[in-house]
């Protein structure tokens, strides 16, 4: 198919810088240790698309569960919506598993799928995968050009 003008705003890889430690090109597995990372399906920032407001989706996995915070407590300067949803397609409210996130100092333990909307200049995280039963989805939106 012939190029076509529009084809700088679609995004189909995620940049190396962007994934996780251990990541190799979204497989989700670190090299020859066994160990499975989450899978960043893709990365939209300011940077891939000059612009854009910063969004992030990932593939948690069951052995992806850690009592290591996947991301520490921070601020943005944007409004941020925070997003995770469980896979059990007859049951899709229940998470698959339990994410613990904190708000502006207050501890969340989730086991329902959820949204959690950030204003900007709140604090917020760790975010905490506790469990993982089935695969989970999440997914992030800022209204910032790039995440910190």
């Amino acid at each position: 198919m012939a190029a076509q003008k529009t084809d700088k705003y679609i995004v189909t890889e995620v940049r190396a810088d962007r994934l996780f430690p251990g990541e190799q090109s979204g497989l989700g597995k670190k090299p020859d240790s066994g160990h499975v990372t989450p899978t960043h399906v893709m990365w939209l920032d300011g940077e891939v698309i000059p612009g854009a407001f910063y969004s992030e989706s990932v593939w948690i996995w069951p052995d992806c569960a850690s009592e290591e915070p996947a991301a520490r407590e921070h601020k943005h300067t944007f409004t941020e919506v925070i997003t995770f949803f469980g896979t059990d397609f007859k049951n899709p409210r229940d998470l698959c598993g339990e994410v613990e996130l904190w708000l502006d100092g207050e501890k969340h333990v989730m086991t329902k799928s959820f949204l959690a909307y950030v204003p900007a200049g709140m604090l917020h995280c760790p975010l905490i995968v506790r469990r993982v039963d089935r695969p989970i989805f999440h997914f992030t939106v800022g209204l910032g050009g790039k995440y910190p």
